[in-house]
């Protein structure tokens, strides 16, 4: 059953406005929705995410930074997606494990083996039913976030990630494709390049033929 469901991609790829559109969705279907996010679910999660995004130009290194997301992780599988699953509400959650494999992986560098192993620890070997990659060139993200961030600003802010080389990432955005190449049943690839609607309608037609199979 398609109860719990990501969102990944790299910055500027519009996660955050495409779960809105589904939660809308699912809610004028009569489905109870949570919708969440890593880091920053929890209210121990939104201090982790502070440490982790707005520290600057004060270095922070690989493994402190891998350590900080599974205790958000941890944290927020134990106190908000769990408990959400077991009430029968679907969650919709922007990042999740496949972020970090990324990020911490392709992008760091970091070995991915134990990425795994970490992850399983940190959310109780819970995995998404169905995740939606939402990809795009590099190039073609980072200009919408900062785009973005200069119209919530006046100046264009870049938070630790963002600020990062472009080589950085094109390997994360590579990581994100060789997991989804790994488990295609689960990670749909969906074309962010489009239009919001035009992705969204992508993305509902996957969810609603995914919950038709479910109730067949």
């Amino acid at each position: 059953m398609i109860r719990f469901i990501t969102f990944e991609g790299c910055d500027g790829t519009g996660k955050s406005t495409q779960i809105k559109l589904l939660e809308g969705h699912l809610r004028a279907l009569g489905r109870s929705c949570v919708v969440t996010r890593e880091p920053g679910g929890t209210q121990l999660g939104r201090h982790i995410r502070r440490l982790l995004l707005e520290v600057g130009n004060q270095p922070i290194g690989s493994p402190t930074e891998l350590f900080l997301y599974l205790a958000d992780r941890a944290q927020h599988v134990q106190e908000i997606i769990m408990p959400a699953l077991a009430q029968g509400k679907v969650v919709l959650c922007d990042r999740h494990t496949d972020s970090t494999m990324a990020y911490q992986g392709y992008g760091r560098g970091i070995d991915l083996e134990l990425l795994r192993r970490l992850n399983k620890m940190a959310s109780r070997n819970l995995k998404p039913d169905l995740t939606f990659l939402l990809d795009c060139p590099v190039r073609v993200g980072l200009n919408r976030t900062a785009e973005r961030n200069s119209r919530a600003s006046g100046i264009n802010s870049e938070d630790r990630f963002e600020k990062e080389k472009l080589e950085f990432h094109e390997n994360v955005r590579q990581g994100f494709l060789a997991l989804a190449r790994a488990e295609p049943e689960r990670i749909c690839i969906v074309d962010a390049s489009g239009t919001v609607e035009e992705v969204f309608e992508a993305i509902k037609t996957i969810v609603d033929i995914r919950m038709d199979r479910d109730l067949n």
